[in-house]
């Protein structure tokens, strides 16, 4: 590649070696990264590695959850390179870890195994191939996606922002019913829908423009979410991809495929009105993320329906173990082993047991005492906890409170 002569390009040739210094120190801080960077250094301190959210430091120190800066430590050169040019990526890849980990605690709270990280079950869990693991999975790929993507539209990442492009593909475009922002007299390249496997969910949120009077158009800078799903694979899929991992590897790239597409599917067509006094006779429309939750409330259906699948016998694709069930979709979880009850302690497979968990007495479902507790029955008890009630103000400055106590009735698995 020719240099670049021009006097403009001199500031960005030395902004570029500034940033690739300070990356380069900050790859040194990674143990696995010493055979790398042997070289003698400055007698500089490195800067810190990217800032973990203490909630998941003190779960990687102990190996509870998955470490998605591990990924940097292989030895993938595309993938150290990525490390090394974005450490701010890092931060955001981290982010959605979180993300899915806490959304995946809230979807199976009242199930036997409720996505606990102690005891490292999250990650014994993830080192087989439960119907469990295919939703950790899932979930993980779409968190990372999510937070990637918010992060490009709020600015948080540099290296991306809103997603300008419209789609030609889309329904309501293609049928005639908004206007591009592209340039009069400029011929654009028609270009696939950004938004993959649209269901019908699309457009039928709020201010959705199929359903409003009036003429609108697209912004044209919606959340960047194709942006999200390419460093999700990038982190997520490229140790499997690299390997020959069999089967497993097969069902995780699967599932974290599911996982992106079904942050794609639900993403909301939003609306902002113009017009005198509220008229509301123009409408500028945008892509928007959804809440996160609507993406574990998708994940936890498929979970409910995920397909257990054998290898075919070329070892590249896997088939239903069941002939009467159909091949699963890329939407749909996958798994290949049957999990366990986790009624039991069994730590080798990621399962605490049920003993000592809260359960609800009078409810039906899984999060009932029935089911929760394996039919080994539960206890029940009364705690008294004071609380402060009756506050008043008095002149001048207090509050006075009286002590009231009160009382829970709590019932737990034996």
């Amino acid at each position: 590649m020719t240099p670049c002569r021009d006097p403009r390009c001199a500031p960005r040739r030395a902004f570029a070696t500034l940033l690739v210094g300070n990356l380069c120190l900050l790859m040194s801080t990674m143990p696995s990264a010493s055979a790398y960077w042997s070289a003698p250094r400055p007698a500089v301190s490195p800067p810190a590695a990217p800032a973990l959210p203490a909630s998941l430091g003190a779960s990687l120190h102990d190996g509870l959850v998955p470490d998605p800066t591990a990924a940097c430590r292989r030895p993938l050169v595309r993938l150290l390179a990525l490390c090394r040019r974005q450490p701010a990526l890092l931060q955001k890849v981290s982010r959605g870890v979180v993300l899915a980990t806490a959304e995946c605690q809230h979807q199976f709270a009242g199930r036997r195994w409720n996505c606990t990280a102690a005891r490292r079950s999250l990650g014994k869990i993830l080192q087989r191939d439960y119907r469990e693991t295919g939703f950790v999975s899932a979930l993980m790929a779409a968190g990372v996606t999510y937070a990637v993507t918010r992060a490009c539209s709020t600015g948080e990442l540099v290296q991306c922002g809103c997603d300008r492009h419209v789609g030609i593909g889309d329904r309501h475009h293609a049928a005639g019913h908004g206007r591009s922002l592209a340039r009069p007299g400029r011929r654009r390249r028609p270009q696939p829908s950004r938004i993959v496997d649209a269901g019908p969910e699309l457009g039928t949120g709020p201010a959705a423009p199929d359903t409003l009077n009036g003429d609108w158009v697209w912004g044209g800078c919606g959340d960047n979410v194709q942006f999200g799903a390419r460093k999700s694979r990038a982190f997520l899929d490229a140790p499997d991809r690299r390997r020959r991992s069999g089967h497993h590897g097969l069902a995780r790239l699967h599932n974290h495929g599911a996982g992106r597409l079904a942050v794609k599917q639900l993403m909301r067509r939003a609306c902002k009105c113009h017009g005198l006094s509220g008229s509301c006779s123009l409408r500028t429309c945008w892509w928007r993320l959804p809440a996160f939750r609507e993406v574990g409330d998708r994940l936890k259906d498929r979970f409910d329906a995920a397909v257990r699948v054998v290898p075919t016998n070329d070892g590249r694709s896997f088939a239903p173990e069941s002939a009467a069930v159909s091949s699963p979709r890329r939407q749909d979880l996958v798994y290949t082993e049957e999990s366990p009850d986790f009624c039991r302690r069994d730590l080798r497979v990621g399962s605490l047991g049920t003993q000592g968990r809260l359960c609800n007495a009078s409810a039906a479902g899984t999060e009932g005492c029935a089911l929760l507790c394996c039919g080994r029955g539960h206890a029940t008890r009364v705690l008294r906890t004071a609380t402060s009630c009756g506050c008043r103000f008095v002149w001048c400055c207090e509050v006075k409170c009286s002590s009231c106590e009160e009382r829970r009735t709590v019932h737990s698995c034996r």
